[in-house]
């Protein structure tokens, strides 16, 4: 962990933290997993962030997230590549491909499940994107379940300087994604051609930088593959590009604590204690179609993703 940078050029005052994930084997593919950090739990309302692959599946074998629950957050799925079937308890059945987003908002109570549509499981295919969670501001902890589904094709997106900039949600740079979010949020996926230059928008009090491939800099500071690069909030900070390469942005505003436990998140520990109690008695709904789930863990090593 780099707390800061200090004694060092101004480009280099860019950058406050530097995250290296941790990397998980989950059964055939890999997760890098930046968020939550040791020193640095959440950027903005971003309390989970996973670089899912790139992995390529064999024939015959594909991604099985079986049900399992959460509360009091949102989960949102953006692929690069590949595509996931999620069924939920709402009765939801939705295919999601490169460039759309899933947004389930957890709420009071959801369980659900990804797995690799089976027209998939049928030949060699790549599974490559980005989960990640969002927290409910308290006024929003308990309220109903719902899922949404976002065409790619319905997301601002538009060209600066030699980089394409998706808006996955919230608002910038005089776009707003019909995303329904909570609180305000940044979430950007930027492909940069060959010196290609992009400006984070600023007018958010936490901004991050993952770097999903190499060949990025940071207001010319050269960024490793697969960091987080948490950047000053006030600052012009200008993503740069040696060679074709791409990046996510996230940010927002700061929510205040959150206590998190295998795939639960909350304001109040209490509420985390009640949603263990519940899924161990099978007080959550069921998905249908699905005869598994994934049981309340006796310790928890790391959090299901998707």
């Amino acid at each position: 962990m780099i707390p800061a940078f200090t004694n060092h050029p101004p480009s280099l005052m860019a950058i406050l933290q530097l995250i290296e994930p941790e990397v998980k084997d989950l059964g055939g593919f890999v997760a890098r997993r930046s968020l939550p950090y040791l020193h640095r739990q959440m950027v903005g309302p971003f309390i989970f962030f996973d670089h899912v692959g790139p992995s390529v599946l064999p024939p015959n074998k594909g991604i099985d997230v079986r049900p399992h629950p959460h509360i009091n957050l949102a989960t949102v799925t953006y692929l690069f590549d590949g595509a996931l079937m999620h069924r939920d308890s709402l009765g939801t059945v939705q295919e999601i491909q490169q460039g759309a987003v899933n947004w389930m908002t957890a709420g009071k109570g959801i369980v659900h499940s990804e797995r690799s549509p089976d027209s998939d499981r049928q030949k060699e295919t790549t599974i490559h994107g980005i989960q990640t969670w969002v927290a409910l501001p308290v006024e929003y902890e308990e309220i109903d379940p719902s899922f949404t589904h976002y065409p790619a094709q319905t997301l601002p997106t538009w060209e600066e300087n030699g980089a394409i900039i998706k808006l996955i949600a919230g608002v910038a740079l005089g776009y707003t994604s019909p995303v329904k979010v909570f609180s305000p949020i940044l979430y950007l996926d930027v492909i940069l051609s060959a010196n290609a230059q992009f400006t984070i928008p600023t007018g958010y009090s936490e901004r991050a930088v993952y770097s999903v491939t190499e060949g990025l800099s940071i207001n010319e500071q050269p960024l490793e593959p697969y960091r987080l690069a948490i950047v000053e909030p006030a600052d012009e900070i200008r993503v740069s590009a040696a060679a074709p390469a791409r990046c996510i942005v996230i940010g927002g505003e700061p929510l205040g604590t959150r206590y998190k436990w295998w795939n639960f998140v909350s304001s109040r520990p209490e509420r985390i204690e009640q949603a263990k109690a519940d899924w161990q008695d099978c007080r959550f709904a069921n998905v249908s179609e699905e005869t598994e789930f994934i049981p309340l863990p006796e310790v928890v090593t790391e959090a299901n993703p998707f």
